[in-house]
């Protein structure tokens, strides 16, 4: 019997974000391990060296939030664990750094594991073709997933089941999976089985997403414990049907959603959480490349023997991107912020919105008077959504002045 059982909660600041979490793991306390030494695994969505305050990204305050709520429990052996995108990993560029969740780790004294480096486990995709998924996911004594609501240009909605495509390791085994992408997807979730799912509705994406979007305030988090109904349960929030999402329709196919979860969808109201979002435009070029029928062959084409290295220089990485076909830039450059220095005249009398959004619940902007002695991480999240522009960095942007650029006043209008 599917279990259609969720919990579906309003929050902003990171008071509010802590107790709902709290209240997700109360109702769910079954799930914990009874040892304290059990293995942990908290897999977000570090797709992209995209803040999360753009909509891409899981954000750093669920993952704080649950961090110290479990360690407070008493556990100590939990590691985050994600494999980022291919191209990123093709670039050599650290994601998890780039988003500070290293140092967020760090902070709590616990690990960060780069799944795409992990031991594998053997699996077989929708073509019998087999790729490997990371062990550590195999082998956690609890696996919480903790994707990121988001539109998707390929599959229409990115959350729950597709978030386990960063438990492929290495690109090998991920390029595998754009043969078919959405019969892939389902058939990777058969053999990953978090025990509970925490979707970031905090901040969504709408648009062409994952990486080309526009980021929309929803202050919401989904959890439960049954990904194929999360997932549907995220597609009625964002204005849209689950049979219009091609791995959920091919997951109904397979009778992996049922009766229970079509007449469970009909009778949850959702009235308070809908937002009808701005669906993705999908180029041509890009429909023809994610065709099921066609995806094998241009897969194919792509990673010949020297056609592998010419798509992969820079020149035609800007040709994807134009065409559609890709939405990531890979910039080298690396950020390196040496202060972050408040401008208290400018900060309107009540205004708390830095220390809503610190991950840390740090006394934002106070506690930047003295970073030397300072736990903050430099996550850039209080920079970000500062009405006033009252924080001023030293030092240089580097990959992040491209994502400025387009985000920064979006950022402050939708926080």
């Amino acid at each position: 019997m599917p279990d259609t059982e969720i919990v579906i909660e309003k929050c902003h600041d990171i008071s509010q974000i802590k107790g709902k979490i709290l209240s997700v793991l109360k109702r769910y306390e079954y799930l914990l391990p009874k040892t304290q030494s059990a293995r942990i695994l908290l897999k977000p969505n570090l797709n992209s060296n995209m803040n999360a305050l753009t909509g891409n990204t899981t954000d750093l305050r669920i993952i704080a939030c649950l961090v110290e709520i479990i360690q407070a429990a008493g556990y100590k052996n939990i590691v985050i664990g994600e494999g980022t995108n291919s191209g990123f990993y093709r670039n050599k560029i650290d994601v998890a750094s780039r988003l500070m969740v290293r140092k967020l780790a760090e902070r709590f004294g616990i690990g960060f594991y780069d799944l795409n480096y992990s031991q594998g486990s053997e699996i077989t995709f929708a073509n019998k073709e087999g790729a490997k998924i990371a062990k550590d996911c195999l082998e956690a004594d609890l696996f919480i997933n903790l994707p990121k609501l988001k539109m998707h240009h390929e599959v229409g909605i990115s959350a729950c089941l597709k978030n386990m495509m960063g438990c492929l390791v290495g690109q090998e085994n991920k390029k595998k999976t754009h043969r078919n992408l959405a019969a892939n997807i389902v058939h990777l979730n058969k053999y990953l089985r978090p025990h509970l799912h925490i979707v970031d509705g905090l901040i969504a994406m709408e648009g062409n997403g994952p990486s080309d979007g526009i980021p929309v305030r929803m202050d919401t988090i989904i959890a439960g414990t049954d990904p194929y109904f999360l997932d549907m349960v995220c597609t009625e929030l964002v204005g849209m049907h689950f049979r219009e999402i091609p791995y959920l329709k091919f997951a109904e196919q397979l009778g992996l959603i049922t009766a229970e979860h079509r007449e469970a969808i009909r009778n949850l109201d959702l009235t308070d959480f809908k937002r009808d979002l701005l669906k993705p435009h999908v180029p041509l070029l890009l429909r023809i490349a994610c065709n099921p029928y066609m995806q094998k062959y241009f897969q194919m084409l792509r990673h010949a023997p020297g056609l592998y290295e010419f798509c992969n220089t820079e020149f035609m990485g800007n040709v994807f991107l134009r065409l559609g076909i890709s939405q990531e830039r890979f910039i080298q450059e690396e950020m390196h912020i040496n202060r972050m220095e408040p401008q208290r005249d400018k900060c309107p009398p009540g205004c708390t919105k830095c220390k809503d959004y610190c991950p840390l619940g740090l006394d934002v902007p106070e506690i930047l008077s003295n970073q030397d002695e300072s736990p903050c991480i430099k996550c850039l999240y209080c920079y970000m959504v500062c009405p006033q522009t009252a924080i001023q960095l030293q030092g240089t942007l580097g990959f992040l002045h491209v994502q400025m650029d387009k985000y920064s006043a979006l950022i402050r209008r939708v926080t």
